[in-house]
């Protein structure tokens, strides 16, 4: 039994205080999201959780006493329980779909009175679990391929199920999970195949006519066949690349043909083409508010596009914008810095793992905030898609504080037993 001297000093304390900093800016954030002349963020601590800064308050104080538990629980439940707690976890992402409630058109939430929460947010820990589990155990080795592929279909499970959901946006979050395959050895022409794909995508969506790609692949096809024709093994290589990048690209044109209208604005708005008025509205007024906190911002609760409402979900997928606004380019420089800084201790924290599992977790956790933060700015400033992905720790949302707070004291315990055999 540990003493408390030896368990608190095996706690990464500069973690959690990043984590406390970030939590008590967004909630700062938050209020100043929907301020209103005497809207006072005392009164709405306890008794009005009809504000947006009561409901999170609650959620701050709850995540807090469940990250409190976490690191006084063994980091070896989590490493035998992995498994049954993901296995818990899909039956309910697949319930939801059926008795879930509704909530922006999409029935993905479990709601019990005033109580509500989103289980695709859950999901990304839960995976984390699993895969850190099937990776570090005796004899897999993730450049065999029966061994690739149950690592994909422990990630694309929960993935499919959230997509079928209706949430794209969360969906899309599982992909960085390759990150974490890469570190454990994946080969690197799954990191070429990727760049392909991602390149064959935009070019088909910024050709104006899909003949024009065709007759490009079938030209340098010819070429390189001609140039190698005395080897014609790499010709059929070469030919059939051609004819796989041709079928994508119309696939991808297919589909983009049949995704929603809205799904349709927000690749136009971020591939730069015209769309109908309003219909990029959040990015543009984005861009306006964040630009016009120049150096120093306009100071704490004075922020004119925050005030009026120009930014639409500026408290949750656009807060970055409140923040730009109202505390400038330093402010924003400080959010960032924290971001990175917490980042960048938790790859050295990974790394230093003795035991495998808690090495491919930390790196769970590292790949999944590195891609919030990553996106969720880059919506903000009209560099990346909108698919509606949460800050972590500032946006708002009881959901993804409680998932993010989940993810990293885990994270946290099991790095305080690093030097324990955790199996």
């Amino acid at each position: 039994m540990r003493n408390n001297e030896k368990f608190t000093g095996n706690i990464d304390w500069l973690s959690v205080l990043i984590y406390l900093a970030l939590v008590l800016i967004g909630w700062a954030a938050i209020y100043s999201a929907v301020y209103t002349e005497g809207l006072s963020p005392f009164n709405t601590v306890g008794r009005d959780t009809t504000v947006n800064t009561g409901k999170q308050f609650q959620w701050i104080v709850a995540s807090l006493i469940i990250g409190a538990i976490i690191l006084i629980i063994d980091g070896k439940f989590f490493v035998t329980f992995s498994y049954a707690i993901y296995g818990i976890f899909i039956p309910l992402l697949i319930g939801v779909m059926f008795f879930g409630a509704i909530s922006h058109g999409q029935r993905n939430w479990i709601r019990i009175g005033s109580f509500q929460m989103q289980p695709s947010e859950l999901a990304k820990f839960t995976t984390s679990l699993a895969l850190a589990k099937y990776l570090s155990t005796l004899n897999i080795d993730i450049r065999k391929w029966k061994d690739k592929w149950k690592a994909f279909a422990i990630i694309g499970l929960p993935m499919i199920i959230v997509m079928v959901q209706g949430d794209a946006g969360s969906a899309i979050v599982f992909v960085v999970f390759a990150l974490v395959l890469f570190r454990e050895g994946l080969e690197s022409y799954f990191l070429i195949i990727g760049g392909s794909v991602i390149f064959l995508s935009v070019i088909a969506l910024v050709t104006p006519k899909l003949w024009y790609l065709w007759v490009v692949f079938l030209a340098v096809a010819g070429i390189l066949s001609y140039l190698n024709f005395k080897n014609r093994q790499l010709v059929y290589i070469i030919t059939g690349i051609a004819l796989v990048a041709s079928v994508y690209v119309t696939g991808v044109n297919f589909i983009f043909g049949h995704l929603k209208s809205h799904q349709k604005d927000r690749i136009n708005v971020l591939l730069g083409r015209e769309v109908e008025k309003g219909k990029d509205w959040n990015i543009r007024q984005s861009i306006i508010a964040i630009g016009s906190g120049g150096a120093i911002g306009k100071g704490y609760l004075q922020g004119t596009q925050t005030k009026l409402k120009f930014v639409p979900e500026q408290s949750t997928d656009f807060i970055f914008s409140s923040i730009g606004e109202e505390f400038g380019f330093a402010g924003s420089f400080l959010i960032i810095g924290l971001f990175v800084g917490l980042l960048m201790r938790l790859m050295y924290l990974a790394e230093r793992q003795r035991s495998k599992y808690s090495r491919v977790y930390g790196y769970c956790v590292v790949s999944i905030l590195f891609f919030h933060f990553l996106i969720n700015i880059g919506m903000a400033i009209g560099v990346a898609p909108v698919i509606g992905i949460p800050l972590p720790f500032i946006s708002y949302g009881g959901s993804s504080l409680l998932a993010f707070t989940l993810l990293l004291f885990v994270f946290l315990r099991l790095d305080s037993q690093r030097l324990e055999v955790l199996r």
